[in-house]
């Protein structure tokens, strides 16, 4: 067994590694339909699912989102304005194995179809129960809103990538019922039905290895980091090793 840290950009980006070479999606890269919402970790799954299919030309991380969170008293600019508040470029929506530039997941939702896929960052982690939550901002629910219809009218699959470093102790269902009641302010949140997708998956995923959880923070660049004890054959070992040193450098994102 050994330790490793891992920032929370790592993490996205090792998540993003194990996304878009997942065997059992590549099928559907290609012959359906993939709505990737945008969101600051999906950035990193659609940079590298884009990647791997040479259609990388046009797309962006530093506008990939339509909520953010920042350090309290941070400006977003200058002026208070989104960064590259009029260049979003959409969700990703990839059909047939081709990105529809422009496109999000309100032009498309009524088309999807079982066996299609939505991926949708998620802000809240309970890992026990890999139940994951997202927080609501829009009054009609937002993209999860529109995107459950297809997951639960028709089957389409939902997958959340999230870092561990959103867990949380507290049944999501309870924390829901306080955040969304009448009176109480901030957004609210969204328990959801999906496929929890973290960094144990990803590192299980790409060497093998069996990964948990064991400590995590850190200063100077390391908050929010997580240490994982990565366990398994020397070889499955020696691959995580091998993959982790890879992302470690992984700079956070910014957005001047």
């Amino acid at each position: 067994m050994k330790q490793f840290l891992i920032t929370p950009a790592a993490g996205k980006r090792l998540i993003a590694k194990a996304l878009a070479s997942n065997p059992t999606l590549k099928e559907t890269f290609n012959s359906g339909t993939v709505v990737i919402i945008a969101g600051t970790t999906n950035g990193y799954v659609a940079q590298e699912i884009l990647s791997n299919l040479n259609q990388i030309e046009g797309f962006s991380r530093k506008r990939f989102f339509r909520g953010i969170v920042l350090p309290p008293g941070q400006r977003l600019t200058d002026n208070g304005r989104l960064p590259g508040e009029n260049e979003f470029i959409g969700d990703v929506v990839i059909k047939n194995g081709l990105w529809q530039k422009g496109a999000t997941i309100f032009d498309v939702v009524d088309d999807l179809k079982e066996g299609d896929i939505i991926m949708k960052g998620a802000n809240t982690l309970d890992l026990s129960k890999r139940q994951a939550g997202i927080l609501i901002g829009d009054p009609y629910g937002g993209t999860i809103g529109a995107s459950l219809q297809a997951v639960v009218g028709r089957r389409v699959r939902l997958i959340l990538p999230v870092g561990l470093e959103k867990r949380v102790f507290a049944d999501l269902n309870e924390l829901a019922l306080k955040l969304n009641a009448p009176g109480a302010q901030g957004p609210r949140l969204l328990p959801v039905p999906g496929e929890v997708f973290t960094e144990i998956e990803a590192i299980s995923l790409l060497s093998g290895a069996k990964a948990e959880q064991v400590a995590g923070g850190g200063v100077s660049g390391a908050e929010g980091s997580i240490w994982l004890a990565v366990s398994g054959t020397s070889e499955q070992v020696k691959a995580a090793e091998k993959l982790l040193k890879s992302i470690s450098g992984e700079p956070p994102l910014k957005f001047e």
